[in-house]
């Protein structure tokens, strides 16, 4: 009985008008988004990378707390990132070129692995990593956001510079 209730309810709540939205966990997406190579728009990465790398968000607001983004990076030959960390999950996805990706708190060129295009990392949240790019690099990053770096050593932060 209760379920028949629970059920007539959510079929009027339905029909009323205005009511027709996502579930909350979807709100965040109220579309599909579809994208070719040539419609994505590069600018400047936010200050807290160093300089000469493009950015271009794909779908969401990396700056919304615990709503997914997707953002692509184009990163130059030799491009370097500090040991850092981030307060949640990052998933990475190498589209073109070859990203080197160490652990720890110093960055040590020997510790580099390469992924190069076709890879895939998840860098777990709080976990200090770096990298570098081994000749122009793409690369996909799909977290919830906000997207944050946390350098090990605050010197390396570009924007404390």
């Amino acid at each position: 009985m209760k379920f028949r209730i629970f059920a007539v309810a959510l079929l009027i709540g339905a029909s009323l008008p205005g009511s027709a939205q996502a579930p909350a966990e979807h709100a965040a997406h109220p579309a599909h988004v579809m994208m070719t190579p040539d419609k994505v728009t590069w600018s400047a990465c936010p200050p807290f990378l160093p300089t000469g790398a493009l950015c271009a968000t794909i779908q969401g607001d990396p700056s919304v707390p615990n709503a997914l983004f997707t953002i692509r990076s184009k990163l130059p030959d030799g491009y370097v990132i500090a040991p850092h960390t981030h307060p949640q999950d990052e998933h990475l996805t190498i589209l073109s070129g070859t990203f080197e990706i160490g652990l720890g708190e110093k960055f040590d060129a020997k510790a580099l692995q390469p992924l190069p295009a076709g890879s895939y990392a998840m860098m777990a949240k709080s976990s200090p990593h770096f990298a570098r790019a081994r000749g122009e690099t793409v690369l996909q990053v799909n977290a919830m956001g906000p997207l944050v770096f946390n350098y090990v050593n605050p010197a390396d932060d570009p924007t404390k510079r």
